[in-house]
């Protein structure tokens, strides 16, 4: 399934909302998204002022959106992910591709509706990109997401952490070689959440997204550079990462909701365009739940997995949105011995090194629900007894309070599961009789 293939289901469900009347990329549309980041459609923005191309926005905006782009209900989600990782399928790569529909070598990037987001934010940015590269030797392939902020027409400064595009760049570089990138824009939520994922190094984020839409995706070569693209992506950019030029990146406001620092990062040069005819521009939001969800949930299918193997059974995890989707964990365990809760609080905070803070609870509590974790904590957690306090290991590069030159921080767990010394009915909340009879009586009052 193409992303296209995905809207089109969207629109049948209706779960698109078209905006219809003219809005600019330079704080406009990111305005718009923001006022509808919280469980909201998938936008679509018909009339971008000064360009002929629309833009989409949300699209992976809610869990119910990407299971049903996954076709997995949200409870079975961290073991399918799982499984794709452990079982990768190779896509065929085809010569005929809806993205190369229009292959321009004369590179505009002014002629696309990248958006400005935020008034502190260094300039236009993509968001919403995978980027594929090779090792200069070809035996390894890496896809990840990156944000790229536009310099010019043909340039990008592009943000490398220090991951496997990262080692591949550094590799070419020292053997005094650019790095050629296949850049691409608008492709179906697996591919997105595939690149999003900590897979090991050497292994192919096309070969799981592929393995997500049970062997459906396919791949093309580019025209002007040794990388592979989506071949029913909208757009696809290809370049070169110079080995010999950096320039000062940022800042941008992340997943935090607050600037990221200032860095010398790689330039792209960009080379070459290819799109489909109308091709649909994919905004994303940073901080916005589209941008949460993308980059939380294959880690809270790590944190899952991990837990998995000290306890028991993991119930439901969930990055929350208070912790930027990021540096909060709330983990739902069956405990069955005192430790338990411990366990899985250490097990979680080395499967996502970034993670800060993380509560465990029983299975009775709703991670998706703040109040209902409050209650957790505020009837079965002892600081005495249940907190653990880590102190001076790695954290996030993306938290403003901490070292982010060592990237070193406090992490903090919650054992809010109910303890055995107690009897089980004293941690239960007291139940009212069901009474059918007066459901008609309840249902008039409500509407009063």
């Amino acid at each position: 399934m193409s992303l296209r293939e995905f809207l089109g289901q969207a629109e049948k469900e209706k779960e698109v909302l078209h905006v219809k009347d003219s809005v600019s990329t330079r704080f406009q549309i990111a305005y718009v998204m923001k006022q509808f980041d919280c469980e909201g459609p998938i936008l679509y923005f018909d009339d971008v002022k000064d360009f002929e191309t629309s833009v989409i926005a949300n699209v992976s905006g809610t869990r119910k959106r990407v299971c049903s782009a996954l076709g997995v209900s949200q409870e079975l989600l961290c073991r399918r992910m799982i499984e794709v990782w452990r079982c990768p399928i190779r896509p065929k790569i085809v010569k005929s591709a809806t993205v190369k529909e229009c292959v321009q070598r004369d590179v505009d990037l002014s002629k696309i509706p990248v958006l400005r987001h935020f008034e502190s934010d260094a300039g236009p940015y993509i968001t919403s990109a995978v980027v594929h590269a090779r090792s200069i030797d070809g035996n390894i392939e890496n896809v990840s997401v990156h944000r790229l902020e536009v310099l010019d027409k043909k340039h990008l400064a592009i943000r490398l952490v220090p991951r496997h595009l990262a080692s591949l760049f550094q590799a070419a570089r020292k053997a005094g070689k650019d790095l050629d990138v296949a850049i691409s824009v608008g492709v179906h939520p697996a591919v997105l959440l595939a690149a999003s994922s900590p897979l090991p190094f050497g292994v192919c984020e096309y070969d799981v997204a592929n393995a997500m839409l049970n062997g459906g995706l396919k791949l093309t070569e580019c025209e002007r550079v040794n990388a592979s693209a989506v071949a029913d992506a909208e757009l696809v950019l290809e370049g070169r990462i110079l080995a010999s030029k950096e320039v000062a990146e940022g800042p941008f406001v992340d997943i935090t909701g607050t600037c990221d620092v200032q860095r010398k990062q790689p330039v792209v040069d960009v080379v070459g365009v290819m799109h489909r005819e109308n091709y649909i521009y994919h905004a994303l939001l940073s901080s916005g739940m589209e941008h949460l969800i993308l980059m939380g949930l294959p880690h809270e299918a790590l944190i899952w997995d991990a837990v998995s193997k000290v306890v028991p059974k993991v119930c439901a995890v969930n990055l929350s949105k208070g912790g930027s989707g990021w540096l909060h964990a709330v983990i739902s365990i069956e405990k069955q011995v005192e430790g338990d809760g411990k366990n899985a609080l250490l097990a979680a905070f080395a499967a996502h090194p970034s993670l800060k803070h993380a509560v465990v609870v029983d299975s009775d509590i709703d991670v998706f629900d703040v109040s209902d974790v409050e209650w957790a904590v505020a009837t079965r957690f002892q600081g005495s007894e249940d907190l653990v306090v880590i102190e001076n290991v790695r954290g996030s590069t993306l938290d403003p309070s901490a070292d982010q030159e060592k990237v070193l921080t406090s992490k903090v767990g919650f054992d809010a599961t109910r303890p055995f010394s107690k009897p089980k009915e004293r941690f239960e909340r007291a139940r009212i009789p069901i009474d059918r009879s007066l459901e008609k009586l309840v249902r008039r009052l409500k509407k009063l």
